[in-house]
């Protein structure tokens, strides 16, 4: 059980690694002007959302879904909260998808002082579950 939950969070710091950086890429992109700038953002953008992102929420999931069938953990209501905000972070994740072909085909209109606030919103889910995760209310 313990090396379930060992992979769990291996690939949750793999997911969240990304999930605070690809933000920040599209920070750094908005504000790109010169065409060898903009070209290396969309390089990056891909190789993280599709090479670590994704794949680090699927393992993530894979080996959270498995824990959860380990024990009885759908009887505890933080489990439930948990999960819709781990749901919430999924839509997050694909939203970042779409964000990565907005940029990849130049249709971007958003600014960067828009992707700094973007890129905020995952500390909060993730603060949000870990102290579900560690305190465990009833």
């Amino acid at each position: 059980m313990l090396w379930l939950k060992a992979l769990h969070l291996i690939f949750m710091v793999t997911w969240f690694a990304g999930l605070f950086y690809l933000p920040r890429l599209f920070v750094y992109h908005a504000m790109s002007e010169d065409q060898t700038s903009l070209e290396r953002f969309k390089v990056m953008e891909r190789k993280l959302f599709f090479g670590i992102m994704t794949p680090g929420m699927m393992l993530t999931l894979i080996f959270g879904i498995w824990m959860l069938f380990t024990r009885d953990y759908m009887a505890e209501l933080w489990v439930h909260i948990k999960l819709a905000l781990i749901a919430v972070l999924v839509v997050y994740h694909l939203y970042c998808g779409k964000l990565v072909k907005d940029f990849k085909h130049d249709r971007n209109t958003r600014s960067h002082v828009f992707y700094r606030w973007f890129n905020e919103f995952p500390v909060l889910i993730l603060i949000a579950i870990i102290f579900l995760a560690v305190l465990r209310p009833q």
